[in-house]
């Protein structure tokens, strides 16, 4: 039964990774919903246009006012400098309008496709049906949806490697009886992260599910053995040329980010960009462990050997703990720690512990 529940979740994560969204279109009624749907889009930005440089010229002039309290300027020279802000102001919306009721009279001349072959098509991962967003895609952005104007989720492909091990009561980790080198994990999942606030970017909340396999290599000829539930090291009865065991756990992570970053601005969408910005996150996982397995590699008569052990060891079923990363760029400094225990009954009380790199920054 946990050999299908585990086989499930691999298929259900595989089709999650990729969200594949294909749309032909064959008529022209599609294309002029599409082109409906865009002339809606910009004829609500055009007051949000309007709105944005009223609330410009408000700034400007609480500046002038200011600098007149303080006697920087005489009555006369800010009047003239309030009238010159309110006319540049007016001439924005002006021209900023003409730009938009020129998009939607090209919109409303062209109801019918203007790709000769009739058929179009569209293909994006990590992205919403609104958003052509993505970080992959492909397609004719003609036949797309408009781009949102604030998208506050963005989507990322989660990947992260490095050094694994398990802190164990009253050793430290020069003494374990796990190799530093040879011991890893790999993680692979998928986030989404969103701005909690309308007006800054600062905060952030990052979440999403995880698949991690967290291997441990064991020193001095030693494996695990499982008696009546106890789980100990013992020594093989054979020299072995290698000898590891590993966990598969899916995991959903959530971490509060935040840190600077910059805003762009468009004539008809606006933008957060953390890019080669300072990237903190803190928080924590939660979830399954989906299987076990130790795997020991030896000679027997010159022939070399293997031997798979799978699920014969009473590892926790539920999976929790801490996590954190810091990134200056694209890559971060990666930890997370287990805070329930390796086993169910282990003679040593021991946690696993990783240390490595994630790609997922943008």
């Amino acid at each position: 039964m946990k050999t299908i529940t585990r086989l499930v979740v691999y298929l259900v994560l595989s089709l999650t990774f990729a969200t594949v969204q294909g749309q032909e279109i064959k008529k022209d009624s599609i294309q002029k919903s599409a082109n409906e749907l865009k002339i809606k889009t910009l004829t609500s930005l055009k007051s949000k246009i309007e709105s944005e440089e009223r609330e410009f010229l408000k700034i400007e002039i609480t500046s002038i006012n200011k600098r007149l309290d303080d006697g920087k300027i005489t009555a006369a020279e800010a009047e003239d400098l309030k009238k010159e802000a309110a006319k540049k102001r007016a001439l924005n919306i002006e021209n900023r309008l003409a730009i938009i009721d020129n998009k939607i009279a090209l919109l409303e001349r062209n109801d019918k496709m203007e790709d000769a072959s009739g058929d179009g098509f569209t293909f994006r991962i990590g992205a919403d049906d609104n958003s052509s967003d993505s970080f992959i895609y492909f397609g004719n952005p003609s036949k797309d949806k408009p781009r949102k104007y604030d998208r506050r989720t963005s989507t990322d492909i989660v990947f992260a490697f490095g050094f694994n091990n398990a802190l164990i009561d009253g050793q430290d980790l020069e003494d374990s009886p796990y190799k530093l080198g040879g011991s890893g994990f790999i993680e692979l999942g998928y986030a989404w992260k969103t701005r909690i606030f309308d007006n800054t970017n600062f905060w952030r909340l990052k979440y999403g599910f995880s698949l991690q396999w967290n291997k441990l290599k064991i020193k001095d000829n030693n494996y695990l053995v499982n008696t009546d539930g106890d789980i100990s090291l013992q020594e093989y009865p054979i020299d072995a040329d290698k000898i590891k065991f590993r966990t598969t756990n899916l995991v959903f992570p959530m971490h509060i980010e935040f840190g600077p970053s910059k805003k762009i601005e468009k004539e008809d969408y606006f933008r957060y960009s953390t890019h080669k910005k300072l990237k903190i996150g803190l928080g924590g996982y939660a979830g399954l462990n989906l299987g076990n397995m130790q795997k020991i590699k030896y000679k027997e008569d010159g022939e070399r050997e293997k031997e798979k052990q799978r699920d014969q060891f009473e590892v926790s079923e539920f999976i929790y703990g801490l996590s954190g990363y810091v990134a200056l760029g694209d890559v971060a400094l990666y930890v997370k720690y287990d805070l329930n225990p390796l086993f169910k009954n282990q003679v040593v009380d021991q946690n696993n512990i990783s240390v490595g790199l994630r790609f997922d920054m943008d």
